[in-house]
């Protein structure tokens, strides 16, 4: 057992894996979009990063607490880099969001309310890509997807199937399956579980 102290609380912690567990039972509410305590760490959207008494800044999901740590979870420079994400997030994304599948549902959109995010400065460079309707049970677009890895790890690490996963790298990183084939034409069993941890409308059933 041990204490943390968190936005000037101080909070008590056992075994639990990160200091994102120890935020969230201190019932303090902190953004994430790629954590799913059920699915390995991925650290990939740093909506949850923190910031210690000493300016340093980590991702709470991935940090292991420890006796006397002193963290804020809501500074200003923390609620600006949250917003920054945010709007890169939106300026990569099909921005359909009223005749999305996934509209009032969102994630993504929901954060976008939050921060208060009204128009996105940047532009959205990249390309295109067509829709997938191969499957008779989900339906996969790209053009929503933020590469948050959510679908990627439940397909793997709780289905066992590994349909899903990343390819290329950089700017042209995307999730797809294998080879680029069409969801149609791989084992997929059409589970579901992918739409839903899915956090925009990427994939749906």
């Amino acid at each position: 057992m041990g204490f943390m102290t968190i936005d000037g609380q101080r909070v008590e912690f056992t075994n639990e894996p990160n200091v994102l567990t120890v935020i969230r039972n201190a019932e303090i509410d902190i953004p994430t979009l790629c954590y799913h305590s059920e699915l390995s760490i991925y650290g990939a959207c740093r909506l949850c990063t923190v910031e210690d008494d000493r300016g340093k800044t980590f991702a709470s999901c991935a940090e292991p607490p420890r006796d006397g740590m002193v963290i804020y979870t809501h500074t200003e420079r923390l609620r600006k880099n949250r917003k920054l994400i945010v709007e890169l997030l939106l300026a990569a994304h099909c921005r359909d969001c009223t005749t999305c599948d996934k509209h009032g549902r969102c994630k993504l959109q929901k954060l976008a309310y939050q921060l208060g995010i009204n128009n996105v400065r940047f532009e959205n460079h990249r390309e295109i890509q067509p829709v997938d309707f191969s499957s008779p049970a989900i339906v996969r677009d790209p053009n929503k997807c933020i590469l948050c890895g959510d679908c990627v790890r439940v397909c793997e690490e709780l289905q066992g199937q590994g349909i899903l996963n990343f390819a290329f790298r950089g700017s042209e990183l995307q999730v797809m399956p294998a080879f680029d084939k069409k969801l149609g034409e791989t084992k997929c069993v059409g589970c579901g579980q992918c739409a839903a941890v899915c956090t925009t409308g990427a994939i749906t059933v």
